[in-house]
């Protein structure tokens, strides 16, 4: 699960990783009275609004109207996902680029032209940058480790330095049996070329944000910018946050910091039945049982000319209830002209999938062709069954072949 940026600055606050002073807002008026109140009464001049919406490259990115789409200016001026504001009148730029941003839609290089409207923004403090870094913890799945990595290369897109000059990473690998080291944090630091005040700074900031990433269950913490003030303070200018879904059981309080306006409906939706569903770009509606075959499946009617529309899972389960809510999902995706069902009858036997695909047919329309490819325990079973319900299904012989039908169908 992502969260905003606010969230996850309020999360690393309580691992006392430095952030900067900030109010999160919801409309124009109120950004304008946070601003006087808050920012200008306290002395603080300059202020940088954020649009807050679960997408990088919001510095690069515009605002357009959510109706005409069209660019959306204030004086004169493109409006930003990111904009620094100062100068006089400071709290009425405020609540005018608030109001050209709230209920808009940002298009950033990773929204693309379909944007992500905005429907809440964060009003933070400026400070005085004297160099911006680059610093993340992921899962190296191919290390089985944590991985830290760092780079010179900060404020821009990680994946272009990652492709361009990957010598400028530097990475530490966390050994599980004994943890971060005080080595690698100073390594890192020299790496970077800091010295003096800058080099205890970023030790205290890297392990501090270390312990975060454990504590709260993180598979990725992403800070970018990661700036170098003039005073020699290291501070976290930018966070992305997600957490291991897997470990929601101890962090009950992570459901109030879903934001369900950020992810596609249909997903959404899914979730409320435990169905494991991604919605693609394609035309051809996927269910599979087991994500490993899920993918497998994705594949093979890639490779047969098609293109998958989702990725779904009903898991081991396939019950009528699960197998109903997964066509329904499906077709409520106006691009699917398909459907190719793969089931490998392992835990689930076949025949109980196929009662289960032809009940609930009864009670979900389904205009469009149906192909399906059943194999494993009571295979035979579950295809003379389906055979004889009478409803028009497309029985494979077998995976090739399946992947094949659905492709030559929505080709023609």
């Amino acid at each position: 699960m992502k969260i905003h940026e606010h969230q996850a600055k309020e999360l690393l606050r309580r691992f006392d990783v430095p952030v900067l002073f900030s109010k999160v807002v919801f409309n124009s008026a109120d950004a304008g009275k946070i601003a006087y109140d808050e920012f200008v009464r306290k002395g603080i001049s300059t202020v940088v609004v954020k649009a807050q919406v679960h997408a990088g490259g919001r510095g690069k990115g515009t605002l357009h109207d959510i109706d005409t789409g069209t660019k959306m200016q204030v004086n004169g001026k493109d409006v930003k996902g990111v904009n620094v504001l100062s100068g006089d009148g400071l709290a009425d730029k405020v609540f005018k680029y608030a109001d050209a941003m709230l209920g808009n839609k940002l298009v950033t290089i990773q929204t693309g032209e379909a944007g992500a409207v905005v429907h809440r923004m964060l009003i933070e403090e400026g400070c005085a940058i004297a160099k911006e870094f680059y610093a993340g913890i992921v899962l190296d799945r191919g290390s089985s480790r944590n991985v830290i990595m760092a780079s010179t290369e900060g404020g821009v897109e990680i994946e272009k330095v990652a492709e361009e000059t990957p010598e400028k990473i530097l990475k530490e690998f966390i050994d599980p049996n004994i943890g971060f080291q005080a080595f690698q944090a100073r390594s890192l630091a020299f790496g970077l070329g800091l010295e003096g005040g800058a080099v205890r700074s970023f030790i205290k900031f890297i392990t501090n944000l270390v312990r975060a990433y454990d504590e709260l269950d993180c598979n990725m913490l992403e800070i970018n910018p990661l700036v170098l003030t003039k005073d020699g303070q290291m501070i976290a200018l930018d966070a992305k946050m997600a957490f291991d879904d897997n470990a929601d059981f101890r962090h009950a309080e992570y459901a109030e910091l879903r934001d369900i306006t950020e992810e596609d409906p249909l997903e959404v939706e899914a979730s409320n039945y435990d169905l494991n569903y991604i919605k693609l770009d394609g035309n051809v509606g996927c269910m599979v049982n087991g994500a490993g075959l899920a993918m497998a499946t994705m594949d093979m009617i890639q490779l047969s000319g098609g293109s998958p529309a989702n990725f779904l899972d009903v898991g081991g389960g396939a019950n009528v209830e699960r197998i109903s809510n997964a066509f329904r999902i499906m077709m409520s995706d106006s691009k699917v002209e398909a459907v190719l069902i793969n089931i490998f009858g392992g835990i689930v036997r076949c025949d109980k999938v196929a009662d289960g695909i032809v009940e609930a047919l009864k009670t979900v329309k389904v205009d469009i062709p149906v192909i399906i490819r059943l194999d494993g325990t009571n295979a035979k079973e579950g295809a003379e069954s389906l055979k004889k319900s009478g409803m028009k299904f497309n029985i494979a012989i077998n995976f090739e072949d399946a992947a094949k039908s659905v492709a030559n169908i929505v080709a023609n």
